[in-house]
């Protein structure tokens, strides 16, 4: 379960990222988008 709510945040936030930023800003914010991704699948206790 934990897996498919990562995915899906990540690509979700990431879509969002990649029309709403330029491209570089879009590629730099690739990075803190997995770590909240991670953050909230598997640490936050949520699910």
């Amino acid at each position: 379960m934990e897996r498919k709510i990562f995915w899906a945040t990540f690509t979700a936030l990431g879509l969002m990222a990649d029309l709403v930023l330029p491209l570089w800003w879009a590629l730099g914010a690739t990075i803190p988008i997995f770590l909240f991704s991670w953050w909230f699948a598997y640490r936050s206790g949520w699910f």
